[in-house]
């Protein structure tokens, strides 16, 4: 992997981060991390995003994806998926849509539900996030607490899922499912809203 696409992908999974932390990622001296900034601002694939430190001092500048730097990163089939959307709302109408939006669910169901069988919980998020990782979203698991996270740094159907919302809607329905009744899922944050990536948390729910 080239020093730009390390940079890159450690930006996409860690992000937002300051030249201080690439240099201590990539092992570089931080006159060497600047220099690789500037290239990858100048190629307009990462931006500058000020983070107000608490107290007296000046913000630190903090580095984040551009849209040409998060489109360094698979979104699968975008542009013919976008217009097969299109498409289908024409031909068949939001009932379409939803037809088809419930088949992916169903499918997807099917799939993990065969796959997540683990029985602990953890272990079964560990199995969804290796199987969602597979498919291209970049996803771990994290304890918080006495929470989980689930976290996806990148979403190969973006594209299609700005499109369509009710994508994102059935992904959060099948991940509960999967979770079962012992714990709930909730969404903390979302690309489609302007994060840098989906974070899904998982609490225990009291017996």
């Amino acid at each position: 992997m080239s020093t730009v696409d390390r940079i890159l992908f450690f930006i996409k999974t860690k992000g937002p981060v300051s030249t201080a932390a690439l240099a201590k990622e990539l092992e570089m001296t931080p006159e060497a991390a600047r220099q690789q900034v500037q290239k990858l601002l100048t190629s307009g694939l990462i931006a500058g995003q000020q983070e107000a430190l608490a107290g007296v001092g000046r913000p630190r500048q903090n580095w984040v994806l551009t849209e040409a730097g998060n489109a360094r990163f698979p979104d699968t089939h975008a542009q013919l998926t976008v217009q097969l959307i299109g498409s289908i709302r024409q031909l068949f109408g939001e009932e379409g849509m939803e037809r088809l939006i419930e088949q992916r669910e169903a499918e997807a169901r099917a799939s993990y539900l065969q796959i997540c069988q683990a029985p602990g919980l953890q272990k079964r998020l560990e199995q969804l996030a290796t199987v969602r990782t597979e498919e291209g979203y970049m996803a771990r698991v994290e304890r918080d607490g006495n929470d989980w996270l689930l976290i996806e740094d990148h979403c190969p159907i973006c594209i299609a899922a700005r499109t369509c919302q009710g994508f994102c809607r059935s992904e959060l329905q099948v991940f509960q499912e999967i979770i079962g009744m012992q714990a709930s899922i909730s969404r903390e944050q979302h690309l489609l809203a302007g994060a840098g990536r989906c974070v899904y948390r998982i609490s225990r729910v009291d017996a």
